[in-house]
């Protein structure tokens, strides 16, 4: 049996695991690895990615920290096989290791075309591809904006080719389109050019008619940025029509198919968005000369109507002929007519004048005027008497009320009594209910590493993370070795029995 090395110096378990992390880390500074995504849920609340590299024989634990996440071109999918690069150190807390990814790709071109189909497939599932969301394009748009680079031989082609068919304002919002970042641009873009106003005022831009995203060709990793689903959903939210000119004829990206048109060159976009300024002129004037030609044969066919009807007509003389023998006719018995009518009327005026007088109208105003005064006295008696009573309803309509106000006074007051003593109970109560009474006793509330109290020694483990409150404050701690040792039960709470009364004994309950 060999003897224990007293020799070898002691080291605790902290600097034990400093020295393995410092041998692990000088050992293997920066590493490359290729391996199978696994265990994979998403960025943590945090924005620290944890997951794991397995292949046939063997699983490493992988962390990306938010930073290089948020860089990221490619990130990781469950299933995935990846090549990542990245440093290998340790975990203290967990005595493993770990490498900590700075970079990842995919491990060829089959596993990108692999998570290619499967993020078409997904979000097709979703309805995103569907023909009946897309919207129809505009026929002839006020304004058209361009998501590209504004330095390359995309923006020129389709500025080229708007000017020889029909010249339309332009409103670049240049982005990267490929690399780092250029999927998130690609998106920032089409969500800004929504978020316009649809009638601006100066300096700011109005709201384009249709949105042009175009790129030239490239390989599938140039051409990545536009198969992210950050840049397909904020096509798919787009309220402005979208058209989407993203590589060569034979290049198709994920925003081709979420695009309400997709055109095989941004050459081919531009020619989708606005029509032949000189083949509209032309129908305009093939249409305005039909137009002409059709009102004169119009025009023509009415005058012929015309002529047709006139002939069958008969003449001025005809038509009037007999109104005039009727006006000859009236003509000369007016005269008469008038005369007579004006004899009536002074006979019928000698007749009413013989029966006014002088006497007859004084008497009539003077009955009049008796008959105004009688009915002033009357009014005059009328208001004085409506005002007594108004004026006593007022004074007995003042006593109600101010009755009714001591009355509610006293209300009030009784109830903000009853109110104040049931919220002092209340108070008293909670007081009394509260655990942190509990607390300054001497006690403490135990809780894990969610917050949940822990209300039995069963429910800690080794390691575990542990959050203790005292009456004065919170202290965290690790729980320690979990063998639970039992406690003696408390004493059974004394019960006072109560006394028999005295001459009562052998006399049982008659219940």
């Amino acid at each position: 049996m060999n003897e224990p090395r007293l020799n070898l110096p002691e080291l605790t378990v902290s600097e034990l695991s400093v020295a393995l992390k410092r041998t692990i880390e000088d050992a293997y500074d920066y590493v490359r690895v290729r391996g199978e995504v696994s265990g994979y849920r998403g960025p943590h609340s945090s924005g620290h990615v944890y997951f794991a590299l397995k292949d046939e024989g063997a699983k490493i634990d992988a962390v990306i920290w938010r930073g290089s996440f948020g860089r990221m071109r490619i990130k990781p999918e469950e299933g995935l096989e990846v090549i990542v690069t990245g440093r290998l150190t340790t975990y203290p807390s967990r005595s493993s290791y770990q490498i900590v990814v700075e970079t990842l790709e995919p491990a060829g071109l089959g596993a990108l075309m692999a998570l290619l189909e499967e993020r078409k497939k997904r979000l097709a599932a979703e309805g995103l591809f569907d023909e009946a969301r897309k919207q129809l394009l505009p026929f002839l748009p006020a304004l058209i904006g361009v998501v590209t680079s504004p330095t390359g031989a995309v923006i020129r082609d389709i500025l080229h080719r708007l000017a020889d068919r029909f010249p339309r304002p332009v409103l670049v919002w240049p982005v990267k389109v490929q690399g780092e970042g250029s999927a998130a641009e690609v998106a920032a873009a089409i969500a800004g050019f929504n978020a316009l106003a649809e009638f601006a005022t100066p300096p700011f831009p109005p709201r384009p008619d249709l949105i042009i995203v175009a790129r030239g060709g490239g390989s599938l990793e140039d051409l990545w940025s536009f198969n992210e689903e950050i840049v397909v959903r904020a096509a798919a939210e787009s309220l402005i029509p979208i058209i989407a000119a993203v590589g060569h004829e034979t290049d198709f990206t994920l925003i081709d198919f979420v695009a309400d048109r997709r055109a095989p060159t941004p050459s081919a976009a531009a020619e989708m968005a606005v029509p032949v300024r000189a083949e509209l002129l032309h129908d305009v004037d093939s249409l305005s000369r039909r137009a002409l030609a059709c009102w004169r044969r119009n025009q023509e066919a009415r005058r012929a109507e015309l002529r047709s009807a006139s002939r069958a007509l008969p003449g001025a003389d005809e038509l009037l002929a007999l109104p005039r023998q009727r006006l000859d006719h009236v003509s000369a018995r007016l005269p008469r007519a008038l005369r007579a009518n004006a004899h009536n009327h002074h006979v019928a005026f000698s007749r009413i004048g013989g029966r006014l007088n002088r006497h007859l109208l004084r008497a009539n105003v003077e009955r009049r005027r008796e008959r105004f005064v009688a009915l002033a006295q009357r009014l005059q008696a009328s208001l004085a008497a409506n005002i007594e009573a108004v004026r006593t309803r007022i004074a007995r309509q003042n006593e109600r009320v101010a009755a009714f106000g001591e009355r509610a006074e006293r209300a009030i007051g009784n109830i903000l009594d009853r109110r104040a003593a049931l919220l002092e109970r209340a108070s008293q109560l909670l007081a009394a209910l509260s655990y942190r009474g509990v607390l300054v006793r001497g006690f403490a509330l135990v809780r894990d590493g969610g917050g949940r109290p822990l209300r039995a020694a069963a429910a800690v483990s080794t390691g575990m993370r542990l959050d203790i409150e005292f009456s004065d404050g919170r202290v965290g701690a690790v729980a320690g070795d979990a063998k639970i040792t039992p406690v003696a039960e408390a004493p059974a709470p004394f019960t006072r029995r109560r006394r028999r009364p005295v001459g009562d004994e052998g006399q049982g309950s008659l219940f």
